[in-house]
């Protein structure tokens, strides 16, 4: 039926059954019996025979407005189904929460354009709720599931915490051996420090609720981590901000035999999120599995 669709749109388009057959490279009857068989099999007029004008019906132009998405959704199916050693081109929209792009994205863009040249890419850093449809994003990056229903997302990341501190920090106060010692260490604080914090840890059956303080808070981790590297205190963050310096060994792990949250009982997911009702572009494709290739090593335990 698509074909048959096709063939109807080109010859409202082209204004006459011979201009259309002349656009389509077919025969004046091929284009002729294809309108006569998607009437038949639609059991509607497309057209009104009794004048000189091609004119649709009311019930054809009804159609053709409903069909002309299906078409276009079918050229992106299509598209969408190529290997991507036929290089993806064209623009892509991205934005990212501000933390992760710019402690953990930015820094592998380069490897993505140049897997990629083709592709014009425009990132945006931005923790506010971006509207894709409205502000034509391809891809947003989010913790959590996207509340739209409209909107399709895959998972990437489960966001565990990790438990580090700097060497040097270790050489001067000692290594904790159990949660309950942090209560007696200077703890860096996401958050507000006028509000009482408290770290989770898990082992088995084993549950620990553990009140800390510190010299330093802040809502954004980055603050957290430089001052974490220069040996200013303990540090739980996000596996993605922390496993650089850990790789580097400006960070060590601490209680890895602990599961370590700021939450009790919830975990945050990374989300890439795209629009539904379309199908994806192989740029978006492109950089949607460019994000889960590189954050599999963040994926459990290392």
């Amino acid at each position: 039926m698509l074909d048959r669709i096709r063939t109807l749109a080109q010859v409202v388009e082209s204004g006459s059954f011979s201009r259309a057959a002349r656009a389509l490279n077919l025969a004046p009857s091929s284009v002729t019996r294809a309108i006569d068989a998607l009437e038949q099999q639609l059991g509607i007029p497309l057209f009104k025979r009794s004048t000189r004008q091609l004119v649709l019906t009311s019930q054809g132009e009804y159609f053709l407005a409903r069909s002309l998405p299906l078409l276009e959704e079918a050229d992106q199916l299509v598209q969408s189904l190529q290997p991507l050693s036929v290089a993806p081109q064209g623009p892509l929209r991205v934005s990212v929460f501000e933390s992760f792009g710019a402690a953990w994205l930015a820094p592998r863009l380069p490897d993505f354009l140049a897997r990629y040249p083709g592709v014009r890419l425009e990132i945006e850093l931005d923790n506010r709720l971006v509207d894709l449809d409205a502000e034509n994003v391809d891809v947003a990056v989010r913790i959590g599931r996207p509340v739209d229903s409209g909107l399709h997302a895959r998972h990437l990341l489960t966001n565990r915490a990790l438990l580090v501190a700097s060497p040097a920090y270790l050489a001067r106060h000692g290594e904790p051996a159990h949660p309950a010692d942090l209560a007696h260490h200077n703890c860096l604080i996401r958050g507000h420090g006028r509000q009482r914090q408290h770290w989770h840890f898990r082992r088995g059956t084993e549950r620990h609720r553990v009140a800390v303080q510190g010299n330093l808070a802040s809502v954004g981790g980055t603050p957290l981590l430089c001052a974490a590297r220069a040996g200013c205190g303990i540090l739980l963050l996000s596996s993605w901000m922390v496993q650089q310096s850990l790789d580097d060994g400006t960070l060590v792990p601490l209680l890895p035999e602990w599961q370590a949250s700021p939450y009790e009982d919830r975990h945050d997911e990374i989300h890439a999120v795209f629009r539904g009702g379309r199908f994806l572009t192989p740029q978006t494709r492109a950089f949607i599995d460019f994000l889960v290739e590189a954050m599999a090593p963040l994926q459990g335990p290392r």
